[in-house]
This record gives C-alpha cells, sequence and structure tokens, in this order.
C-alpha cells in the first residue's frame, strides 16, 4: 500500500547535505467564511507565539552539536575555521573552479545563485547534475533515516512513515557521510580518489593550519589520505553548525514570533493560508509553529512525498525516456522490490529562505514561487497546466514518474480535486502565500532600524 503523509507546500527546494528535524506540533484550524480581522487572522493561522521573554534572540546551539572527536584537540574552533576556508576553495576540485560555495551561495542562503535547474561541475564543468541544488541551512540536525518514524510528543505514537536521512533521497545518515558525496561525484568536484583530494589540500594555503589541527603526537595526517579526507569531511560538517551563518533564525517570521515585528494583512492572509488543512495545507509538513521545546520552527518535518511534479526536460538525463529519477526506493539503501510504495517519494525541505531561490522541487521544473503555489492549487483540477499530450490528445499526467507507481502521488489536500473542479487557492490567495513566503527570509531589519 503506497504511504501517503498528509502535506501541503512540499518539496520546493532540495536537501542535499544535512536536512533538519522538525516536529508537527501546529494544526490549523479553516479559513473563516468572510474577511478576516488582524486578531481573527491571527487565531486562525493558530502560530504559538509564547511571551516574548520565553523566544530567544539566539538559537544557542542545536541538539547533537559537537566535533567527533575526544578531549580538547582539535578545538571546535580550529574545525569551524579550516571547515570555512574548505568551503570557499574551489581548489579542492578537479577543475580547479568549483567550491562548495560555488553552488550555495552565502548571499542566497547557502543555495544556488542562479536559476538553472541543475549546477555543472566535472573536470571542464561541462558535466550536468541530476537534481536541483538545495540550501544549507536550517539543515544542522537530522535523525538517521527510518522507515516508521514514530511521533509521540502527543502521546499517540503515530507512524509518520519514512523521515530521517541526508539528501534529497536519504542516501546518507551523517552529515560527514553526506559531505564526500560532492567532493567525489563526477558532476561536482570530481576528484578521482582520496589520494587525489588529500594531494590538494595538502598545496592549499590552509595546508599548515590542517596538518596543525588534524596530526596526532608523532604522525602526519598527511601521510594517510583516508584521515585528510575524514578530518576534511568533519571539518565541513562542524562548519555547518556555525549559529550566525547557518541557523540565525533572522527572518521579519522569526521576529514576529519573538513579538518584534508586526506582519503585513497580506502576510498575514498568507500564513493563515498556509497553515488552513482545507487551503494551502503548508504547515501539515513545512510547520510554522514553535516546537514542543520551545525552538522556532525549521519549516520541515523531514519526511518524504510523492508529489508529481512535471518531468524537467531541460536535465539532461531525461533525454532518454526510459531514465526516471525515482527517488527514495533508487537511493541504494534498499532493495527496491521491496518498497515499491517508495518510489517517487523526495525529501520535504525547510522553506526557510524559499524566496532567494529561482529552481524549485527536486528536478528545479519551476522558476516562480508562484508557479508553485499554483501547481500546488490546480495539479488535479487543471492538469492540462502542467503536463504534456499524448499523440491521442490525453493529458499524460505525473509524466516524470513510470505509470506503475502513480498511486504512490500525494493526492491530500490542496491536491485531491477532479479535473473541472474550482481551483483549491484563488489567485489573490497564491500571491498571499508567496508574500507570507517572503517573510522567511533571513537579514530582516525593522524599518525603524
Amino acid at each position: 500500500m503506497a504511504f501517503h503523509r498528509l502535506t501541503g507546500l512540499v518539496c520546493l527546494i532540495g536537501c542535499i547535505a544535512v536536512p533538519t528535524v522538525a516536529w508537527c506540533n501546529g494544526s490549523a484550524v479553516p479559513l473563516p467564511a468572510s474577511t478576516p480581522t488582524s486578531a481573527e487572522m491571527a487565531q486562525v493561522a493558530h502560530v504559538d507565539r509564547p511571551a516574548s521573554s520565553a523566544v530567544p534572540s539566539s538559537p544557542g546551539r542545536l541538539p547533537g552539536y559537537g566535533p567527533r572527536v575526544f578531549g580538547s584537540w582539535p578545538t571546535v574552533q580550529q574545525m569551524t575555521d579550516l571547515g570555512r576556508r574548505i568551503f570557499f576553495d574551489a581548489g579542492l576540485s578537479a577543475s580547479g573552479r568549483q567550491a562548495c560555495a560555488s553552488c550555495h551561495d552565502p548571499a542566497h542562503g547557502f543555495g544556488p545563485a542562479n536559476a538553472l535547474s541543475v549546477q555543472h561541475g566535472g573536470a571542464h564543468l561541462d558535466q550536468a547534475g541530476m537534481r536541483a541544488v538545495p540550501t544549507l541551512r536550517y539543515l544542522v540536525t537530522t535523525v538517521p533515516f527510518t522507515a516508521h518514524f514514530i511521533d509521540d510528543e502527543d502521546g499517540h505514537g503515530e507512524d509518520g512513515g519514512p523521515t530521517g536521512g541526508l539528501t534529497w533521497s536519504g542516501r546518507a545518515d551523517t552529515p560527514h557521510e553526506q559531505a564526500l558525496i560532492p567532493l567525489f561525484a563526477h558532476n561536482e568536484m570530481a576528484n578521482a580518489s582520496p589520494a587525489d583530494l588529500a594531494r590538494r589540500v595538502m598545496h592549499s594555503a590552509y595546508a599548515a593550519d590542517f596538518e596543525a589541527a588534524f596530526s596526532g603526537p608523532g604522525e602526519r595526517v598527511f601521510d594517510d589520505p583516508a584521515r585528510v579526507v575524514s578530518w576534511l569531511a568533519s571539518a565541513l560538517e562542524v562548519y555547518q553548525q556555525s549559529e550566525n551563518e547557518f541557523y540565525p533564525f533572522s527572518s521579519k517570521y522569526d521576529a514576529f514570533m519573538r513579538h518584534q515585528a508586526t506582519l503585513s494583512p497580506a502576510e498575514m492572509r498568507g500564513l493563515t493560508l498556509f497553515n488552513a488543512p482545507n487551503k494551502g495545507n503548508c504547515a501539515s509538513c513545512h510547520t510554522s509553529s514553535l516546537t514542543s521545546s520551545g525552538g522556532l520552527p525549521r519549516f520541515t518535518d523531514s519526511a518524504y512525498s510523492a508529489l508529481g511534479v512535471p518531468r524537467n526536460r531541460a536535465i539532461r538525463a531525461n533525454g532518454d525516456p526510459k531514465y526516471f529519477d525515482l527517488g527514495l526506493c533508487a537511493n541504494g539503501r534498499f532493495n527496491r522490490s521491496e518498497h515499491d510504495d517508495w518510489c517517487g517519494l523526495f525529501k520535504t525541505p525547510t522553506l526557510r529562505n524559499v524566496a532567494t531561490r529561482r529552481a524549485f522541487f527536486h528536478n528545479g521544473v519551476f522558476h516562480s514561487l508562484e508557479q508553485v503555489v499554483r501547481f500546488y492549487a490546480t495539479r488535479d483540477s487543471q492538469p492540462e497546466r502542467w503536463y504534456p499530450k499524448d499523440t491521442r490528445g490525453k493529458v499524460r499526467k505525473f509524466d516524470d514518474l513510470p505509470a506503475r507507481y502513480h498511486g504512490n502521488v500525494n493526492v491530500s489536500a490542496p491536491f485531491g480535486a477532479s479535473p473541472g473542479d474550482r481551483p483549491r487557492l484563488t489567485e489573490a490567495e497564491v500571491r498571499d502565500i508567496v508574500t507570507f513566503l517572503n517573510t522567511l527570509t533571513d537579514g530582516w531589519k525593522s524599518p525603524t532600524n
């Protein structure tokens, strides 16, 4: 039986690095029949905002944080500083022109700066990627992949289905494992071997600092390429836990949660629609309320969903009509025949900083938030807007998924309408949701400052 998680705006962006765990602890109530007042909208939005003193201005260190070493060597500061230098070092790639930051630009929430569906890498920067590049912010905690995530916060112990793990398809369980993927992928940084990468580190501007930090007494880390690679991945892991850079919680929405800002009427309407289960139903997976421990929301539940997004013919691999990116069931960790109900499922990303992006969903098929929200509102009621037709004029719905897996596609609200039905959202409501999503961008400054 296919697993369908109740979901709204799921999988707008990617999670290739270290996806976060969030807790589904906030449910919304239906929209009022008439235009609500600001007070009514605040109630309908159902955002758990405590007294301002209860929400820290800084989130502090997240649970599970810490370098993978014992004692005081190397220090967290050493690993953070080296991780930052590694992250921005294009010299670690086969091309000499591609760093982690080339695709994960700090000015764009550590996501891509361009609108390409997929990025290019390799020794000559001519090898196309297979999926959209994600943001790396707010992805510093996660649970290892589990087929049955039991959320027992409310005492009911409901099975949330496949949850956790890292990347779009859950290929890795730890940030350390994940960091190794782009370093050696042929269409990314394209190092041929650990020795190849170690040689590049040894000739870097920070080689002496790397050796001092990671060489044991009487040892030289560069004598063992495997250790060089392991320490490099650990340094990247610790760097990505830097509070100011990777989880600043500095958006307008965060200020709103701290009682330091007021949402505009359009933003408040968007939040209401975002939470309402009979409208956007986005908060069912992109949680907008405080966590049970009082933490600010990370706008993802780290689960998986099949959304049936259209095939992106701009991706080179999709030129082969027999090729399909099947997501979770084809990540190499499982026997696909035992998990047919996972085919077509991809990780739910955080929506923080989503408005800084210009390519959406795992295949980057859409290039504006308005397109994305309209897709949710009309996928089932107006499928001809999104999918091609066959030679007989019939709409080929879910054309990026083999027909035998179409039963896995999510039909929860805002999906589930019949062709010809009224769209779940009006154009005005689409605009309001997009306006709200813009409040999730970091770096907001009060107009009075």
